[in-house]
């Protein structure tokens, strides 16, 4: 078996990849992480492909309405550049998300992984069941490709 392909937000290849804007306009569920100060002040959360993330006192977790407990941290710098709380602890995404087919990193190779450094830890996926996302912070990560066809549009 290969050894998965790596990638970091500043590797050269991701200025050479064709990333496209989608928008997604969808409400999503949206829970700060504030624990108490004798309460640990970081929280793994184990995403549905089985990868660990870390959210950090202060992140904002995030989550689809039909899908509560597939949560994913998003630093508040980041949530406040890029979402808008439309109710009590929902909220929109207003930025658009930059992405590509992850198969564009391995040369068509649905097959091979990707180990990808994001921002809350490193995932390492299947390229063809994900597209590679980017953000207004240059910062990268996974994105489910049956999520980017069930909700999201290309921006024009």
């Amino acid at each position: 078996m290969k050894e998965p392909v790596e990638i970091e937000s500043d590797d050269a290849v991701i200025k050479t990849l064709n990333f496209k804007p989608y928008r997604n306009m969808q409400q999503r569920r949206v829970v700060p992480f504030s624990p108490d100060d004798d309460e640990p002040q970081t929280m793994g959360i184990i995403t549905p492909w089985g990868a660990e993330l870390m959210a950090n006192k202060g992140d904002m977790l995030i989550s689809e309405m039909d899908k509560p407990d597939d949560v994913w941290p998003v630093a508040p710098d980041i949530f406040d550049e890029t979402y808008i709380i439309v109710g009590p602890g929902y909220c929109v995404k207003r930025a658009v998300t930059l992405l590509v087919p992850m198969t564009d990193i391995t040369n068509g190779d649905a097959d091979q992984m990707v180990t990808v450094h994001t921002m809350e830890g490193t995932v390492t996926v299947r390229a063809g069941d994900f597209f590679l996302a980017k953000g207004v912070q240059e910062e990268i990560w996974p994105y489910p490709k049956e999520k980017v066809e069930k909700i999201m549009k290309p921006a024009e």
